[in-house]
Order: structure tokens, then sequence, then C-alpha cells
């Protein structure tokens, strides 16, 4: 059986992308474990339509951000890894400096301590030196820095299909199997080249 993935949701914009993992996390039968920041519920009621309850109700297990006591945050618990969707650039410091101010941060130090993958969607645009130097301090310890930026060869017709393609590259990440999103396969030869061609026969 698979181990569990840790997913965090902080309080940037875009907290779509973790509602969303964790709701295709669920349907591919994937255990989580959610930690929420106190600033990402109140985007969750700017930004969307879910509750709270709804979205921990997405997770196999939740742990309030306070819980510096959580099973996450012992390297002996077992995970396939963590991402943090989105991620703030005071998570993305705390984490580039090893300030286990709270279990967010202690679970992605965890992560990064027992060499397991720690992504992170950092959502801030534009970004100055100081947040270049966070991302490069990050990647240094290990993790993979991920901001969630579209790409356009899948020739996306919503708005979900956008976030599909991010969530996607952040669970390839973790070796977590999914259909999100048409792979690149060469020009001529991408899943919806393909469906045009077909559909023009």
């Amino acid at each position: 059986m698979r181990l569990p993935l840790i997913v965090a949701i902080t309080g940037a914009t875009g907290v779509i992308y973790g509602v969303e993992m964790l709701r295709v996390l669920k349907e591919l039968g994937q255990e989580t474990h959610l930690i929420l920041s106190e600033a990402a519920g109140m985007n969750l009621a700017i930004e969307t339509e879910y509750s709270l309850d709804e979205v921990k109700a997405l997770a196999d297990v939740v742990y309030p951000n306070k819980d510096v006591g959580a099973a996450v945050a012992s390297g002996s618990f077992r995970t396939c890894g963590m991402i943090v969707a989105p991620c703030t650039v005071k998570t993305l410091s705390a984490i580039a400096n090893s300030f286990t101010y709270n279990l967010i941060v202690r679970a992605a130090d965890v992560t990064l301590k027992e060499r397991r993958t720690l992504v992170l969607m950092v959502r801030e645009t534009p970004l100055h030196k100081g947040h270049l130097d966070l991302m490069a301090r990050a990647a240094d310890c290990g993790a993979v820095i991920l901001p969630p930026m579209p790409a356009f060869y899948h020739k996306p017709e919503k708005i979900m299909d956008i976030i599909h393609q991010s969530i996607g590259k952040a669970l390839d990440q973790v070796g977590i199997q999914h259909q999100l999103f048409a792979r690149w396969a060469g020009h001529g030869n991408s899943q919806s080249d393909k469906e045009e061609l077909n559909g023009a026969t």
C-alpha cells in the first residue's frame, strides 16, 4: 500500500490548487494528511465556494497548524512526501531557514531531513532577489520549487484544465500516477493532436 502524502495549504492566492489536489487524490485512492494555515481558511472564503469543513472532508487526516506534536512532525512517521499548494513566501522563508514555528514548516523540514520529496508551489509575482534567494536556498536543501506556471501545449479549454496541469506536474514529482493533462509526445504526436486528427477523419 502506498505511503500517505502530506498536503499543506497556505494563505497565498490560489488555494484552489490545494483543494483540487485533495479532490483528485481522494478519487485516486491516495491517503492524504492535511495541514491548513490560518490564512488559508480566510482565502478559501475569498476565492472559492468551499467551506472549511468541505475541504477537511477531502483528506484522510487533518492536523491543526499549531500541533507540532502531530504524527507528521516526526521523521519516524513514513510518508511519500509533501506538497505545499499554494506556498506563501512567508512559508518558503521559514522552510529555507529551518524556522519550524508551526506544523507546516516542521513537516516540511522533516520531509527534507528524511530525504523525501518536498514540492513548493510558490505563488508570488513579480519576484525580487530576496524571493529568488529563498527559492535557491530551499532548493539547495532538497526542495522542488514548482510555481504553478501554466502550459498551453495541451490546449486547455477551461481554467480547471490549467489548474490540473499544474497539479499534475506536482504529483509527478512524488510519483503519483494520474491522467490530469495530455502529455507532450513530440510535435504532431501529443494526445490532443491525435484526438484532433482522429476527429477530422
